[in-house]
């Protein structure tokens, strides 16, 4: 996973949790809502870039690279 996109996925992680607390300090459940879809996409995305990390570094040590 490159530098951007750890910065980015963290970013947009805590802007969701933001957005989450910005509806609960309005008692609105919509932008609750989004802020947890958009923490729950952005905890995706870097799952998914640990496991194509995770992959590289076991075919590096399988290859001797």
């Amino acid at each position: 996973m490159g530098i951007g996109d750890k910065i980015s996925n963290k970013a947009e992680e805590l802007k969701g949790a933001a957005q989450e607390k910005i509806g609960d300090a309005r008692n609105d459940p919509g932008q609750q809502a989004e802020g947890q879809a958009e923490q729950s996409g952005a905890k995706m995305k870097q799952a998914g870039e640990k496991a194509k990390d995770s992959f590289g570094d076991a075919k590096d040590s399988v290859t001797g690279n």
